[in-house]
């Protein structure tokens, strides 16, 4: 087949990678994780096939994550991830160096979003474009970034919490904090060890949030059970928690998400403040789908609160959205070519 070119979408996330491709949707939906043998120097499995190794790997097999609190950690490994991840979608075309665009975080640094247009140059981009991850998610979710009337965002990821208002196509005003589903995860495991003794790892943490944890209590509440090392005896044990009491364990991080929020709203504009109570505030991210989250912060703050429906692919949808207008995607991306 004849080569061609493609511009290519991408919400390079800490737990997630997303790859949207013009006129064909997402087309990866992966785990940002790459398992590398340290014996051989190789990496051995990348994305949703590393991620299940996190727990179970010889001491020679590293299990890393490339990214930290939303920017790039380890280029080498980021690269060749995106590098597996582009080879799947195109493997069967030839390939003429496409468009890339990324999501890094508003807050990012010049430093942190020239790393992530050097992985994109570095994968075959022939023109790399950094967008600030707000737009794109508003974009994703349906809003229109261009309107002077300001909407909340509020993207709850794995390694960041990044509140944002967006007015005339750009962030009006905005805050990020380090806390969101790992750190959730991470406070899982300490409270477990701390109140019983016992070790899980971050796998079965995930799960106990994904299937139990809540930020407000729920109709239908039943403990789980589940299993990990008791730290006195060293052997395998089983036991159950309920949701009552991972909502404790986790009550430190929300309210931080939830303080975050207010600073972000008392440093807003009062005419951008008055469009939010009319418009209400929008969460996204993985960490937003906690059972309640929406009736939580919704009670505390005072404003109507809705999750995304789309809250885990607005990001890559948006970045599809702005490529598919190219006028937009240039106002609001910055430009790096080979």
């Amino acid at each position: 087949m004849p080569l061609f070119s493609r511009d290519v979408g991408i919400d390079l996330g800490t737990s997630n990678t997303l790859m949207y491709i013009k006129d064909r949707g997402i087309v990866v939906d992966e785990a940002s994780v790459v398992a590398y043998d340290i014996n051989q120097k190789k990496v051995v499995r990348v994305g949703n096939d590393a991620k299940e190794m996190i727990g179970r790997t010889p001491p020679y097999i590293d299990v890393i994550n490339p990214l930290k609190d939303g920017v790039i950690a380890d280029s080498r490994m980021a690269e060749y991830m995106l590098k597996t991840f582009m080879d799947r979608v195109f493997r069967h075309h030839g390939l003429i160096g496409p468009r890339i665009a990324v999501c890094v975080p508003a807050e990012a640094t010049e430093v942190e979003k020239r790393a992530v247009e050097d992985v994109a140059l570095s994968c075959g981009a022939r023109q790399a474009i950094v967008i600030d991850e707000p737009l794109a998610v508003a974009k994703g979710i349906g809003l229109d970034i261009n309107s002077p009337d300001a909407n909340m965002i509020v993207d709850i990821g794995g390694g960041t919490t990044e509140v944002s208002v967006i007015s005339l196509g750009a962030i009006a005003t905005g805050g990020a904090i380090r806390t969101a589903g790992d750190t959730m995860d991470n406070a899982i495991i300490n409270y477990i060890r701390k109140n019983y003794s016992l070790l899980i790892g971050q796998p079965t943490a995930a799960e106990i949030k994904c299937t139990i944890g809540s930020a407000t209590a729920y109709d239908g509440e039943a403990p789980m059970v589940f299993k990990g090392r008791d730290l006195i005896s060293g052997l395998p044990k089983t036991m159950s928690i309920s949701p009552e009491q991972i909502r404790e364990a986790l009550s430190e991080h929300l309210n931080a998400i939830l303080e975050c929020i207010r600073r972000v709203l008392e440093k807003t504009p009062p005419e951008l403040t008055g469009d939010i109570t009319a418009n209400g505030i929008y969460i996204t991210g993985g960490g937003g789908l906690l059972k309640g989250m929406d009736e939580y912060l919704t009670s505390e703050i005072g404003t109507k609160v809705t999750v995304a429906t789309n809250a885990l692919t607005c990001a890559a949808e948006g970045i599809g959205a702005l490529l598919k207008e190219n006028r937009e995607l240039k106002e609001f991306g910055k430009r790096s070519s080979k």
